[in-house]
């Protein structure tokens, strides 16, 4: 376990790759949306650890905690795009990182409306970031893009954490999402 923290932290302190990119949007703008979270070191840390936590939660989180961020992602996006601005982007989704990695280590039973709530707040700072650095034109093909890489990541995460807790590796699971936090603290300070 303390081979993946190391693992985790060394690709968070890979600075080329950390945060959120402005992409070339010039061949397909749906494959730019994909490749945005996919980016990035932030994202996808923050992504996987929402499918970790919803699967040390399993139950409805195991669907509701994925589409919370997805929804709220998208509307976030949306603001992006616009020109709105949201204070703090950054910090927050650093932020999410560390947080979402400290609730699935802790395998954080939040009631379901927190939980959704809190995946949702992320949610909306990481679909901001991407809406602002998208494509001036063709936003549906651009988020439905983002949106569907971003499904895949939380996918990952709860695959890998049913499939840890299946092997009777419970803990191991946990370590993931400890692992994700302080990758992000990691980032924090980078």
């Amino acid at each position: 376990m303390k081979k993946l923290a190391l693992t985790l932290g060394s690709v968070a302190l890979l600075p080329q790759a950390a945060l959120a990119h402005v992409g070339d949007h010039g061949a397909s703008l749906f494959v730019s949306g994909v490749m945005h979270p996919l980016g990035g070191t932030d994202h996808v840390l923050a992504m996987v650890a929402v499918g970790l936590w919803a699967a040390v939660t399993a139950g409805r989180a195991l669907w509701a905690l994925p589409l919370g961020f997805v929804g709220a992602m998208l509307a976030g996006g949306a603001l992006g795009a616009m020109g709105l601005v949201l204070p703090g982007v950054e910090p927050m989704i650093l932020a999410s990182i560390v947080l979402l990695g400290v609730a699935a280590a802790l395998a954080w039973r939040a009631p379901l409306a927190v939980g959704v709530g809190i995946v949702a707040a992320f949610g909306l700072f990481h679909g901001h970031a991407q809406g602002t650095e998208g494509p001036a034109a063709g936003l549906l093909s651009y988020g439905a893009g983002f949106a569907f890489a971003t499904m895949a990541l939380h996918g990952a995460g709860v695959a890998l954490g049913l499939g840890l807790n299946a092997l009777s590796v419970r803990g191991a699971a946990r370590a993931f999402g400890a692992g994700t936090a302080v990758a992000g603290l990691a980032l924090t300070f980078a």
